[in-house]
């Protein structure tokens, strides 16, 4: 029964959300199973805020490697929480947590924002060391690919328009900046929507195995 239940959930939830779109008269229905979706997910931020808590406070009373950063992670966590949940400023409690003043504000633009970029800018470096390994003209397809992010690469500076800006105006398609938008348009975006009808069609086939009770994952094994 403890397994029956769930998937009787599951599958009257998946039916009404999907009769929702296509009937009027079920659309207040799926609007309400809706809410309830966003309610449950919810609780999802306390268990991933207490798993966050746990993991980090073994690591540092087993004082694992690199548990100094636990403690920096612990101590961010529980200051930004109280200091929002608080919606404290300089001048006291704040009305809202995006007030200009609040501390929260202040925590998001002089913490958050920097290392968010300093994150980024890493990333780039990453970002070129893999992209060099992965483009080497090994073969047709691998050198097809590395042209083409060639071409994109110059088609975003400006040294792609000085290279190519001697192509007379008939033949402007020529040109690095027009090849590189004419490459995004057209092929990458044929790739892209491939790839999101192929997705799309995964979902659909995944649902409905959900609401038919045929995958029944979700509820762990037999043994739990």
């Amino acid at each position: 029964m403890k397994r029956t239940i769930p998937v009787i959930i599951v599958s009257v939830v998946g039916t009404v959300l999907v009769l929702s779109v296509f009937f009027p008269p079920v659309q207040t229905m799926g609007e309400d199973f809706s809410l309830f979706f966003d309610i449950i997910a919810v609780f999802a931020f306390f268990l991933g805020g207490g798993n966050l808590v746990r993991i980090h406070l073994v690591k540092i009373y087993r004082k694992r490697p690199d548990w100094g950063f636990s403690v920096v992670t612990l101590v961010g966590f529980f200051v930004t929480l109280l200091v929002g949940l608080g919606k404290l400023s300089v001048t006291g409690v704040t009305a809202s947590v995006t007030a200009p003043d609040s501390f929260l504000q202040t925590i998001f633009v002089n913490i958050i924002t920097p290392l968010s970029s300093t994150m980024y800018a890493l990333l780039a470096f990453y970002v070129a060391s893999a992209s060099y390994r992965a483009f080497r003209a090994k073969n047709r397809e691998a050198t097809i690919l590395l042209i083409a992010a060639f071409i994109i690469l110059l088609g975003r500076t400006p040294l792609g328009m000085k290279l190519t800006g001697w192509i007379p105006e008939w033949l402007s398609i020529l040109q690095i900046p027009n090849l590189a938008v004419w490459i995004m348009n057209a092929p990458n975006l044929a790739g892209q929507r491939a790839i999101l009808i192929g997705v799309g069609l995964g979902v659909v086939a995944m649902s409905l195995r959900l609401i038919l009770g045929m995958d029944r994952t979700y509820l762990g094994s037999d043994n739990d």
